[in-house]
Order: structure tokens, then sequence, then C-alpha cells
């Protein structure tokens, strides 16, 4: 069952955006956005939001909103004003497609854990040149965790689900300072009048019984029921 890189994340990109009608992604990428935006603006003034520095070459003068069209839904961002000058995050910048892009910071930062490198070298092939800062790439990445993990625990007992999809992916992530192959596997349920969510994912060694055991039970102890069908490949 294992898959190329390209095509796990890919299809965790797919579960993620279904996922709760695709709040969940346009909750992801809107923080994502707004962090990419935040970090290219201190890079620009000289100096993070309540920072004191030397390199400041200006400030901060309130901020103003913009809408970002992309593949997952209209994103509300804010884009720092300055004091003298003008800013405008390079991310923004006229005929740019960055759903695509920003889809695939967010799935590498997500997959690979808190790598410096390898974000910042996205960020870079986004167009912002002055990069990200380790503790910038913490912050994203630990908002994404917080935004996965509420979205996983939520109670799954406001309506019955008869039918449920199972299927998993591998993904290669980030383990104790090792790069290593990890089972990703997903629970989609179809609802009586043909709604349809996913109800939660996890991530292990491998496609053990046990693994399978503790995913599905997490989904009953969380209020899964009426299942009548559930549909599995082997």
């Amino acid at each position: 069952m294992a898959l190329e890189a390209q095509s796990a994340l890919s299809a965790l990109t797919d579960a993620l955006t279904a996922a709760d009608d695709g709040q969940l992604m346009r909750r992801i990428l809107q923080g994502a956005l707004q962090a990419l935006i935040e970090a290219e603006a201190a890079a620009h003034i000289g100096a993070d939001r309540h920072e004191r520095t030397s390199t400041r070459t200006t400030q901060r003068n309130g901020v103003r909103e913009k809408l970002v069209a992309t593949t997952s839904g209209d994103l509300a961002v804010k884009i720092p004003k300055t004091r003298t000058g003008s800013f405008f995050p390079s991310l923004l910048a006229p005929r740019r497609r960055i759903d695509r892009a920003l889809h695939a910071v967010v799935m590498e930062a997500y997959v690979h854990g808190v790598s410096t490198r390898k974000v910042d070298d996205l960020v870079e092939a986004l167009g912002v040149d002055s990069g990200i800062s380790k503790s910038e790439v913490s912050r994203i990445c630990a908002d994404l965790d917080t935004e996965v993990a509420a979205f996983t625990s939520r109670p799954l007992d406001a309506q019955a689900t008869p039918y449920v999809f199972l299927d998993a992916t591998y993904c290669k992530a980030r383990l104790r300072g090792r790069v290593v192959s990890q089972a990703v596997v997903i629970a989609t349920g179809v609802t009586a009048d043909g709604h349809r969510e996913v109800l939660g994912c996890d991530v292990g060694d491998a496609e053990t019984f046990d693994f399978w055991k503790q995913f599905l039970t997490s989904l009953r102890d969380r209020g899964l029921h009426g299942v009548q069908l559930v549909i599995s490949d082997q």
C-alpha cells in the first residue's frame, strides 16, 4: 500500500481538504499564510511585533484586511501597515498562485515535523526571499498540530454514520531525529443523506492489528454509531 512521497502527500491533502466540508484545511491554510505574512513583515521592518532592535527601519501602523482566493476557499488575512514606506507580501503578488504551493508548505510541515531547512526551502520557493526563522517554523507546526488535534478529537455522536470507508497510505516523517516511513490511517464516513466527512486520522509505525483496533476504538469512544457497512481494501 506504500505510495511515492508526492502521491502520499496528495492523498493526505485530499483527506484534510474534504474534512469538515473543507473548514479544517481553510483554518490551517489561513493560519499558515498569516504566519508567513508576519514573518516577511518582520524581516521588512527589522523587528518582530513589540520588539526593539537596532535594525528597525520603521514601525507598524495597524493592519489592512485582504481576501485571498484559493482552491480551498477565500482566506481572510491581515497585512501589516507601516508608518513610513510601504509593505506588501511577496506571496500575494499579482498573478502569483499560492494555493498549491501553500498546500505543499502545510503538508510538508505537518508530515516532516519541525524541519527548518525543509520548510525554509519551501517558503523561498513561494517567493519569500528572506526565508523564515526556526522559531516561526516551530510556531506554524505547533498551530497545525493544535488544529488537527482538535479536529481528530471532536465528538461524532451528532448523527448515525451507516457507511465507513477505511484506507491508509505511507509518508516519510521525522521521528526522534530520524526520517522513517509512517502509516497514516484515515476513516471517512457517509451519513444516510449522503453527507461525507473525514471521521479521523492517525499516524503509526505500521498497519498492525493493534494499531487499527486502537484507531477504530477511538472512533467508537468519540461517539461513532449506527455503522452498517465498513469498506476497506485487503
